[in-house]
């Protein structure tokens, strides 16, 4: 079973409203697709998290063909999670984006990532189906493979790269509010309740972050 990562970057001038209201408008600097619930209609759910101007997004997505619904719920200032029903698909190219979804063989995962014109995401299936989902993309997508590798479940997941002590320095800097700002614990602190010596606490969590930091970096693709 293989594991596909890949960018698809849409022009502009070909680039259909919805994937205008997620990858190019100016009020949203990143789009994730959480999740996606397909009816026997055709008429789909999606949930976003939006980086961005959720008033401003909410207004472009009732204005979008295609989107039946909007409900904005705003968690923070610049943040938001917004939930779109959709009617059935009536542009070519953004339905083609999605259509590699039901293929036999293969998944698509969550997040997709939009952002500055482009969709980052992740397959999973057998390599025909995966290629056949390659071959389907419109010639106005130029879809990038990022990267392929057997798909192996859990040990995908940047956690368990982390050893059972860096694991474990990381959950005490946590609880002991050593991430809070401002800091609410030193790194003396956490080696007295590791009963180990400061420097080691500071490798471990250095060598824990820098994990942690590339996976996250990696899973939302790059920045520019």
């Amino acid at each position: 079973m293989k594991r596909i990562r890949a960018s698809a970057h849409v022009e502009a001038d070909a680039a259909p409203a919805f994937f205008d209201l997620l990858a190019n408008n100016p009020a949203v600097e990143e789009a994730r697709v959480l999740e996606i619930n397909t009816t026997l209609s055709g008429t789909e759910t999606f949930l976003f998290a939006i980086d961005g101007d959720a008033s401003t997004f909410a207004e472009s997505a009732a204005d979008t063909p295609g989107v039946r619904s909007v409900e904005v719920t705003e968690v923070a200032d610049g943040q938001a999670y917004a939930l779109l029903v959709m009617e059935p698909l009536e542009t070519p190219l953004f339905e083609a984006i999605h259509r590699a979804g039901p293929l036999t063989g293969m998944v698509l995962r969550t997040p997709m990532i939009y952002r500055d014109g482009t969709m980052y995401g992740e397959a999973v299936g057998d390599p025909e189906a995966l290629q056949r989902g390659l071959d389907d993309a419109p010639e106005a997508i130029d879809v990038r493979i990022e990267t392929i590798s057997e798909f192996r479940g859990g040990l995908d997941d940047p956690k368990t790269s982390l050893s059972k002590r860096q694991r474990e320095a990381v959950d005490t800097a946590l609880s002991m509010g050593y991430y809070d700002q401002p800091r609410g614990a030193t790194h003396e602190e956490i080696a007295a309740e590791l009963d180990c010596a400061p420097a080691t606490v500071s490798d471990h969590l250095q060598k824990a972050e820098a994990k942690l930091v590339r996976a996250a970096m990696d899973e939302f693709g790059p920045s520019v």
